[in-house]
């Protein structure tokens, strides 16, 4: 019998880790297996041949096992979630795309199971995550080059090893590269909810720095407001409050902001844009809105990532 496990995403596709055997091979030649017994020669994967929407080209196949390089290692995938990014590349929109066909992921961690004679970074029973985006973790085995797996302590939990790789990178890059934020700085972001939003979140309360966080109304807003202000969240708002002139009481407690993160676009962003300081920068990571940004003419930096 097959065990699922699930990510939740702000998706319809829902893709599942199987525990159970296979292998594919990514576009660049690397190759992943998956195997839930060292000896079996097949592995169960999500594969997409062509690109449209998920519950339409996204295929649970059977794939061939590759042989153990020198400098291999075979991996046990233990979890892999789905990130709207994940989404995108089966959909053709993303900037990144494999070549076809693919298997869907591109987080998740690994345990180690065996080891080619010439590998020297990693061992038998570490846990390890993708170096990079693309190798496609929807699967549960894979044998690849040790030159593409970083490996990390086993005593972090589950599910933030899988989550590890792209949002909380994201989120400390653009807390660290834009602005020389400072104990007691702010910063401002729409998307608050999200992973790299929840990374914002945790960063910037580990340094002192003050988040206005904004979501989107909800009738559960006050549950999510208090569960991110138990994370660190300063303020957590609603996207209408950004238009109202009650938000320059809240810039009376704390600085207004040097950083705005806009993971959304279109009026949101143009309202973060509004409440910078003279100077502030703005850096744009997604566009869930599917609208572009608009920059009202005042000295303001915006970077785009």
């Amino acid at each position: 019998m097959l065990t699922f496990h699930r990510l939740c995403v702000r998706t319809t596709f829902s893709a599942r880790l199987l525990k159970t055997t296979g292998r594919t091979e990514h576009a660049s030649g690397r190759h992943w297996s998956h195997s839930a017994g060292r000896c079996s020669p097949t592995c169960r994967a999500l594969v997409y041949e062509r690109h449209g929407e998920p519950t339409q080209v996204v295929q649970l196949k059977n794939m061939d096992l590759p042989p153990l390089g020198s400098k291999d290692v075979q991996v046990k995938i233990l979890a892999a979630p789905v990130n709207p990014s994940d989404i995108n590349m089966i959909q053709g929109t993303y900037a990144i795309l494999p070549d076809l066909p693919a298997v869907g992921g591109n987080e998740g961690v690994a345990e180690v199971v065996e080891v080619g004679d010439r590998v020297t970074s990693v061992k038998v029973g570490d846990w390890v995550i993708p170096k990079d985006a693309g190798l496609g973790t929807w699967r549960t085995d894979a044998v690849l080059s040790e030159d593409d797996v970083v490996s990390l302590p086993n005593t972090i939990p589950l599910l933030s090893a899988a989550t590890l790789g792209v949002n909380p990178c994201t989120a400390y890059r653009m807390l660290s590269d834009f602005e020389d934020l400072k104990a007691g700085d702010t910063v401002i972001q729409n998307a608050a909810n999200s992973g790299v939003g929840q990374a914002v979140i945790q960063l910037a309360a580990a340094r002192g720095v003050n988040t206005v966080n904004v979501i989107r109304d909800r009738p559960e807003f006050t549950h999510l407001s208090d569960r991110l202000k138990a994370m660190g969240a300063t303020h957590v708002i609603k996207e209408e409050e950004l238009r109202q002139p009650a938000l320059k009481e809240l810039f009376k407690t704390c600085p207004k902001p040097k950083l705005a993160l806009n993971g959304v676009g279109g009026r949101s962003a143009t309202e973060l844009l509004r409440h910078l300081q003279r100077g502030g920068s703005m850096v744009t990571y997604g566009g869930m809105s599917k609208q572009p940004v608009t920059v009202p003419v005042v000295r303001r930096s915006v970077t785009h990532v």
